[in-house]
């Protein structure tokens, strides 16, 4: 799902964070698609809508708990160095590919499973004092990037590198090779993926120059050398860079992404001895949010101003921002809200009380259509069949909010076991020797989501380390 990835240097990445929802189509210019786009939305007829509606709920239908996978391995896969890499830990984040099944665990260890065999392939670690950090698989040139850190350097450096995904199929994680290996990616600096654009952008805090890397062949494209930009902000066709504030405004400027011209130039007023709580750019309009102030919305082009109430619009822990809907999810105390670009509440999705609080959007999926959010959340508490413990797995429409579809303990049992009683299926164990969890065990503290389109398969992993597949 997740799109304008950025890894920073830090022990760990904090959890408020954009997250841009993944784009079917080429970017091109953001001021010329966002017209295409509405064209696009107004002509479709509602009746494809309904039944793209129906066509996902019987995608969701009778999805199984099917397999089991553990990121933990007793014996140790390498003489590892660090004591931590030897044990369980949490799945923070999954990725899947060409059948095969990437998951990180909190430690640092990353394993490769693969759907065909349903064997554990390798672990992508290949030194004993690597901590990996973050994965991206680059469709570009079909590769796995793994971002990590090393004991050797006190864990102060991000390094990058990339492994075609056919040396990884074959058991061979060290056939890779280093990237961006002139930059030092030490704390503050970071690296942020980019596939909307097919861009990589870092962030080199030793000397305050950012650079900007063809996704394709890794090639430099062109770099932005300036001690006053604060933070850059990347959307389909270009960039915004945010500079450090003046007393009652803040210099911005609009580059291309393709080769860093300045598209645009301006100062955004601001209230006087107010902290800014966020600055983000969508194609041509602005969103700016101070403390305790209204939400204002600014188009760049025709420098029009409107603002939403601040009782109605309050700051988020996170955004995701749709750019084939021209809309944007917000996430805040466990709820989603969707929003259009005049500041109206477009959605609000029933029964959808995420799971965790602080909002962790390795549990969240959005399909590449963007007309679906795959969330971990709360059991409706009215279901007798739930055990306390486990959570719901939810499909919901982000345009109407509507859920399609559930993944619990009383409906995600083994196929195997349909003819007997359901009060005993989420209790039963799987009659497999991939799966010794009950599909309540399963479904308890999920810490990481991921939705296989081609495949139509969820895979979930948990506190356990323990990566769980559910398919129908």
């Amino acid at each position: 799902m997740e799109v304008g990835r950025r890894i920073s240097a830090s022990p760990r990445p904090c959890s408020g964070r954009r997250v841009v929802a993944r784009k079917k189509r080429a970017a091109g210019d953001g001021f010329v698609n966002s017209v295409k786009k509405l064209q696009r939305r107004e002509i479709c007829s509602k009746r494809d809508r309904a039944f793209g509606m129906s066509n996902a709920q019987e995608r969701f239908r009778n999805m199984h708990l099917m397999e089991e996978y553990d990121t933990h391995d007793p014996k140790g896969h390498l003489s590892s160095k660090l004591p931590f890499l030897m044990k369980r830990t949490k799945v923070i984040e999954i990725v899947a590919a060409r059948d095969i099944v990437f998951a990180l665990a909190h430690s640092g260890v990353c394993a490769a499973f693969s759907r065909e065999t349903n064997e554990r392939i390798c672990f992508l670690n290949v030194s004993p004092d690597e901590v990996i950090r973050s994965l991206f698989y680059n469709k570009n040139n079909d590769s796995l990037i793994t971002v990590s850190v090393y004991a050797s350097d006190n864990f102060s450096s991000l390094k990058c590198r990339s492994t075609r995904i056919e040396y990884i199929r074959r058991g061979k994680p060290d056939a890779g090779f280093a990237l961006f290996e002139s930059e030092s990616l030490k704390w503050p600096g970071f690296v942020e993926f980019d596939d909307v654009n097919g861009k990589v952008l870092t962030y080199s805090a030793q000397d305050s120059i950012y650079k900007v890397f063809d996704l394709k062949n890794y090639s430099m494209l062109y770099s932005i050398s300036d001690k006053n930009v604060q933070e850059i902000k990347i959307s389909p066709g270009i960039m915004l860079l945010i500079f450090n504030r003046a007393s009652s405004h803040v210099p911005l400027k609009i580059l291309s992404i393709e080769d860093g011209t300045v598209l645009k130039a301006f100062n955004h007023l601001l209230h006087r001895n107010k902290k800014v709580d966020f600055i983000e750019q969508f194609n041509e309009k602005l969103l700016v949010k101070q403390e305790n102030e209204n939400l204002q919305i600014l188009d760049v082009r025709n420098a029009e101003l409107m603002e939403v109430n601040r009782a109605e619009f309050m700051t988020p822990s996170a955004f995701i921002f749709l750019y084939e809907n021209q809309l944007f999810l917000t996430f805040r105390n466990r709820t989603v809200a969707v929003w259009n670009f005049r500041g109206e509440l477009v959605t609000s999705f029933e029964d959808h009380l995420l799971w965790h609080p602080d909002c962790n959007t390795n549990n969240i999926y959005i399909t590449s259509d963007q007309d679906l959010i795959i969330s971990y959340c709360k059991a409706d508490s009215d279901d007798h069949w739930m055990e306390p413990t486990a959570g719901s797995i939810h499909v919901s429409n982000i345009l109407t909010g509507k859920c399609l579809a559930k993944i619990n303990a009383s409906n995600a049992g083994p196929k195997v076991d349909e003819c007997s009683s359901s009060s005993s299926t989420s209790r039963k164990r799987i009659n497999s020797s991939l799966v010794r969890s009950t599909v309540a065990e399963a479904l308890e503290d999920i810490t990481a989501l991921f939705y296989d389109e081609e495949r139509n398969e969820i895979y979930t992993g948990n506190r356990h380390g323990l990566v769980h597949v559910w398919s129908n």
